[in-house]
């Protein structure tokens, strides 16, 4: 008889087991009926009072969002059904009361919370997409005798946890209330949920830290960033994205690069391989020479092979990166190790960051002008996209000027009073004297015989990018265009295609649902005929339809890399049947070159590589595809990617 039961037995077990190790396997229960119309009532209750709150313009922003963050909450739980365990209803029901409770407060003019001390919740609005988005701030426990102190702040990057939601974040946040041998405050992003720290993502932590400095004195030369797991996969890549920014960078486990992460042995297509390069914080490993890094791990953490490969990878470039290990540790946060990993970033805050002009040597990596500021040189164009790009030297002892060295690297900016000339390359230029000395960055092109240096008027058409290259913030793939303000379109005229326009419909469907779970807010839609010059001037235009469908698509196509009729899209040379193809692209817009247009395209990764691995998070089209579709007996598409490709540093394709 107990042998009949074994097998069941181990079954659940098993399964018990996979669910608990696997995130993307917990499921939810919905709330009783009765506390799911309690919770949408008092939900509804709290959106008419920000409502109300929002008529009055005398309130700040601000804490408009310190408010609004609770509703989100209790909005997006529902609306995603994410009652991961019985006590997620309990924390939704004290979201929703702390949120009435402050709304009363500031009707009042009387917001308690920005009293408080130890951990306290805020919010902001983002730039991209107007969400409100939450963090948590936890405060030392003299903060208020040193009101006036300008504090060092500490920004920690939580891990994947898979059930992590805004009620999840609000009630239980990393930090844990007044901390008496802190001298910092400790900022914990939500970062979007789990999306390891990249796109909006990696924008939240930005944005969390500017809202922090809006409210209290932060010492900017003293911000250490840290985390662990998918937080120390963030701190790899941010922390060296951005290595001027800290003070120090203390990332734990994580993962460092795709392939040897996933183990996977087969080259990705081209278009995907190169934009690894992006997030494969391993190539990044030489900006540990502009900041100090300090990583820590578990002797029996499989990922603890990521700072392992960090460490040799710096050493390599003769980079120290301190490794703190404790032997019989496993995948956890905190460890006996943890405490000399935090001694030393302690250090590396107190002696913070050198003030202006900073590092006066640097050795600087990247790929893509998306990350291209070192101290203070900017890089402004690369010669070939997703090649290693790099800026060595600094200022020489002896004459005072600047000696660096370059490689693939077209345009460069320099600050000018960080000495008297430049040698790029061994051409020796004016710097403290260029361009009459009237900009603050001094703009250098490289040509066919070296490096020149821009005169005043031809560095302010130079700033105008009149040859349309790939610059900062402009440089691609389509993921790129949701990390900055965007809007989409629709049309509102008749399409010529009506399958095509069908096709590009459920696009645009698929992208607002998986944008509203995985990276937490409303896509901003606009109809054509809505789109005003202030959209145009701000934001990336995301475009949905054909050229007869959607007016905004007339207006830009002729100066688009596609010929579009109503039979056929032409790409590359090659036409493609509009019965069963449509094209996603990315390109500056040519009614606001300094803003993208995306064609038919959200993000291009999605739900299933959301729940396989952050990792996963990479682009899938790269800049411009064709896309070969059918329509399934449930309405839905079956899309296949037939032809993508990366445009190059001058917006072109390959000439192969």
């Amino acid at each position: 008889m107990n042998r009949l039961r074994i097998a069941p037995v181990l079954f659940i077990l098993t399964f018990w087991v996979s669910l608990s190790s696997n995130p993307a396997l917990l499921l939810a229960q919905s709330p009783s009926p009765e506390d799911q119309a309690q919770l949408e009532k008092q939900l509804k209750a709290l959106q008419k009072q920000i409502s109300e709150l929002k008529q009055n313009p005398e309130i700040k922003r601000e804490l408009l969002a310190d408010v609004e963050v609770y509703a989100k909450a209790a909005e997006w739980i529902l609306r995603h059904n994410e009652f991961y365990k019985p006590q997620y209803v309990k924390d939704t029901f004290q979201v929703l009361k702390t949120g009435q409770q402050r709304a009363e407060q500031l009707k009042a003019g009387k917001p308690e919370w920005t009293e408080q001390t130890g951990t306290v919740i805020f919010g902001y609005y983002s730039k991209i997409d107007g969400s409100v988005q939450p963090y948590a701030l936890t405060f030392p426990s003299d903060y208020k005798e040193k009101s006036s102190h300008r504090w060092p702040l500490h920004v920690e990057l939580h891990g994947r946890g898979g059930k992590r939601n805004e009620v999840f974040f609000i009630a239980h946040p990393n930090g844990k209330g007044p901390r008496k041998d802190h001298d910092w405050l400790h900022l914990d992003p939500f970062g979007r949920t789990d999306n390891g720290w990249r796109w909006s993502g990696e924008v939240d932590v930005h944005e969390a830290i500017a809202d922090v400095k809006r409210r209290y004195l932060i010492d900017k030369q003293r911000i250490t960033l840290r985390g662990f797991s998918m937080g120390g996969a963030g701190t790899w890549h941010i922390g060296l994205h951005y290595p001027s920014l800290w003070s120090g960078v203390g990332p734990g486990a994580g993962f460092v690069d795709f392939y040897q992460y996933q183990n996977h042995k087969d080259k990705l297509p081209h278009y995907q391989d190169k934009t690894l390069h992006i997030y494969d914080s391993i190539d990044y490993a030489l900006n540990a020479a502009n900041v100090p890094v300090v990583t820590y791990g578990g002797g029996k953490d499989k990922q603890l092979v990521s700072s392992t490969r960090m460490v040799e990878k710096a050493k390599s470039e003769d980079i120290e990166i301190p490794l703190y290990i404790s032997p019989e540790a496993a995948h956890q946060s905190r460890m006996p190790a943890y405490q000399d990993f935090l001694a030393k970033l302690l250090e590396h805050s107190k002696t913070g960051r050198p003030g202006w002009p900073g590092k006066k040597q640097i050795r600087f990596i990247t790929y893509t002008p998306k990350f291209n500021e070192c101290e203070w040189v900017r890089i402004e164009e690369l010669d070939e996209m997703y090649e290693p790009t790099l800026v060595e030297g600094g200022v020489d002892e002896e004459s005072g000027n600047l000696i660096l060295t370059t490689e693939n690297v077209a345009a460069l900016s320099i600050a000018r009073n960080i000495a008297p000339k430049v040698e790029l390359d061994g051409n020796l230029l004016p710097l403290e004297s260029a361009a009459n000395g009237l900009l603050p960055q001094v703009y250098f092109v490289k040509g066919n015989n070296g490096w020149d240096v821009l005169k005043y008027e031809d560095s302010k058409s130079f700033i105008e990018n009149p040859n349309l290259r790939k610059r900062h913030d402009m440089q691609g793939p389509i993921d790129d265009a949701f990390t900055l303000p965007f809007v989409c379109v629709t049309g509102t005229g008749t399409p010529w295609t009506p399958q095509q326009n069908k096709w590009a419909t459920s696009v645009l469907s698929l992208f607002e649902k998986e944008f509203d779970k995985w990276l937490r807010a409303k896509v901003p839609v606009i109809k054509d005929t809505e789109v005003s010059d202030q959209d145009i001037q701000n934001k990336n235009l995301i475009l949905f339809g054909d050229p007869g469908s959607n007016a905004m698509i007339a207006k830009v196509l002729e100066d688009l890399p596609v010929e579009w009729t109503k039979e056929y899209i032409t790409v590359n040379g090659k036409k493609y049947d509009t019965q069963n193809h449509g094209v996603a692209l990315i390109y500056p817009n040519p009614l606001n070159p300094n803003r993208y247009v995306v064609i038919n395209s959200g993000h291009t990764m999605h739900e299933k590589d959301f729940l396989a691995s952050n990792s996963w998070l990479f682009p899938k089209l790269g800049d411009i595809a064709v896309i070969q579709f059918q329509k399934q007996k449930d309405g839905t598409f079956k899309n296949e990617t037939v032809w993508a490709e990366l445009f190059d540093s001058n917006w072109e394709l390959p000439a192969n």
